[in-house]
């Protein structure tokens, strides 16, 4: 090689039949985009691959062969010298290439001196022989490239090729520009391709956490739902049927009319279960309250209850649904109270659930919210209401549930604020 204006050429060339080779085929082609497309539509992650490593930049020393073929040929005087040089040049390239794949490592102190000693061996070697030697600032800018990734790097590449421009433009003339666009060019498309790369690879991380956050969340919510859907109707049945066994020796068709409702709630609770699996089911709060009546009666417990306001939106009449079921199980299973009141009171913006008992005072086995109670108030928390329980000063037990009720759901008739 005579000199180094058409070097840009040359190496476009070897891109050009390098590309070609690492094409896949029609027929691979369309087999990896039948595998991506499966994956994605039966839910598994997308392989991403190995993460990239120093052998991604090792094959662009192939362009200082020009140099050692100058070396071997006797084009260079003190060939023991520039040998020396190209043996130093090369270690250090290889050293940085291989750091630059580990964050920690890449921004280590030894790093950058490995890469300031490229740089000064670069110009050393290029001010001696100029011609194809200076081919090396454009590997310098991979490494660099490479390296340097941060909000100092478009600095660095600048400071670089104005180095590379100067020192090429000494050897060579004019000719050296095109050394400072070639060192320019590979420096910030190495940083922008490898900084791509972590992004990506960031993401899809990001993306898989979010997916085993997400599968958590869900085991929460159905095992909440099956904890209020069970342990009422369970509660359902037990008193019911306490009721059936006191009254069966001396009144056969109340007897028989307690078991028929326990009968209907073990259908019912069949039927909840199968919707909680399929996560269709959504809660109604006459129903609730419908259920709690009947629930309060057949363990003695006089119901009142109480509803004004307009109708609510679906979300809303589920959250309280759940609150109305909890809370009268914790009546009916806990409290030994004579009287439950429950009420309802809506406004144009925000209704309000208060369910009172005057019993002991006990939310459950023990004093205190249950956990029935806890994640009731995790799911109004989420919908932006609240849930407050607690011993009242004159006794008894109260649950006061607080929703918003957003314009855009409210249903078609119900006042605006």
């Amino acid at each position: 090689m005579t000199g180094t204006g058409g070097w840009l050429r040359r190496v476009s060339c070897r891109l050009d039949a390098w590309q070609p080779a690492r094409q896949p085929e029609p027929a691979e082609a369309e087999a990896a985009a039948a595998e991506a497309e499966a994956a994605e539509g039966d839910g598994r992650p997308e392989r991403a691959g190995p993460p990239p490593t120093g052998f991604a930049l090792l094959p662009w020393l192939l362009m200082g062969l020009g140099s050692l073929a100058n070396i071997f040929q006797g084009r260079t005087s003190n060939p023991w010298i520039g040998g020396l040089g190209l043996l130093v040049f090369n270690s250090l390239y290889i050293y940085v290439a291989f750091r630059s794949f580990d964050q920690e490592r890449r921004e280590s102190p030894s790093t950058r001196l490995a890469l300031a000693a490229m740089a000064l061996v670069t110009c050393a070697l290029s001010l001696a022989y100029g011609g194809s030697w200076l081919l090396f600032f454009p590997l310098l800018g991979l490494a660099a490239g490479a390296a340097l990734r941060g909000r100092w790097l478009g600095r660095w590449g600048w400071s670089l090729a104005a180095v590379a421009g100067v020192v090429a433009g000494v050897k060579d003339g004019w000719t050296g520009l095109n050394i400072a666009y070639g060192t320019f060019l590979s420096t910030m498309v190495t940083a922008a391709i490898l900084g791509l790369s972590d992004a990506v690879r960031q993401l899809r991380a990001a993306r898989e956490e979010l997916a085993t956050r997400a599968v958590a969340e869900e085991r929460l919510r159905f095992s909440r739902d099956l904890h209020d859907l069970l342990g009422h109707t369970l509660s359902v049945i037990v008193v019911k049927s306490e009721a059936a066994r006191r009254l069966a020796h001396r009144d056969l068709d109340a007897a028989l009319t307690q078991i028929t409702d326990i009968e209907a709630v073990g259908r019912q609770a069949l039927t909840e279960v199968r919707e909680a699996v399929t996560g269709y089911r959504e809660g109604s709060l006459g129903t609730e309250l419908d259920r709690a009546r009947s629930a309060l009666a057949a363990a003695d417990v006089d119901p009142v209850v109480h509803r004004s306001g307009p109708p609510l939106p679906p979300q809303a009449e589920a959250l309280l649904g759940w609150v109305v079921r909890e809370a009268v199980t914790n009546v009916v299973r806990h409290s030994g109270a004579s009287r439950c009141e429950i009420a309802v009171s809506g406004g144009a913006d925000r209704v309000r659930l208060t369910v009172t008992d005057n019993g002991t005072g006990a939310a459950g086995p023990t004093q205190g919210p249950g956990t029935g109670l806890t994640g009731l108030t995790e799911r109004l928390l989420t919908a932006g209401g609240s849930l407050t329980a607690g011993v009242e000063p004159r006794g008894g037990f109260a649950v006061t549930a607080e929703l918003p009720v957003p314009a855009e759901e409210r249903p078609v008739g119900a006042p605006a604020p």
